[in-house]
Order: C-alpha cells, then sequence, then structure tokens
C-alpha cells in the first residue's frame, strides 16, 4: 500500500522547510479571511456615525409632497 510522498527526517527539521512551511500557513490564513470578507455583506462605518448636517429644505428638483414650495406661480 503506497503511503503516498514521505519525505526524510532531516528534510522536514531543516530551516528551508521551516520556512516554506510558515510561508504557506500565513498565505492560507490570508486567504481565508479574503473569502470570508468576500462572502459577508459590506459594511459601512458611516452609517454608524449619525450626519451632522442637514438641509433645512429640499433641493431636490421633485419636491416632496409635504413641502409644497412657493406660492404664486
Amino acid at each position: 500500500m503506497s503511503a503516498g510522498i514521505l519525505f526524510p527526517e532531516s528534510t522536514i527539521f531543516s530551516t528551508w522547510f521551516s520556512v516554506l512551511s510558515v510561508f504557506v500557513a500565513i498565505n492560507t490564513v490570508i486567504y481565508v479571511a479574503l473569502a470570508v470578507a468576500k462572502i459577508l455583506p459590506r459594511v459601512y462605518p458611516r452609517e454608524w456615525v449619525p450626519r451632522r448636517y442637514t438641509r433645512g429644505q429640499t433641493r431636490s428638483i421633485h419636491p416632496d409632497a409635504d413641502d409644497p414650495g412657493p406660492r404664486g406661480s
């Protein structure tokens, strides 16, 4: 029965193999975080802070029904 690719013990405990395994581990964590961030809905932090600027009246070309605008036309 084949056990797959087996490295000798001297290769597994070498410095370059440890550096490579740390790089692969960090790369995997980053890609998992990016994938999870892409799945979650978009977050807008500006919506958490109340807006301090509001207009006294609408400046739309389509006035609201509640704001009849100037009379006399």
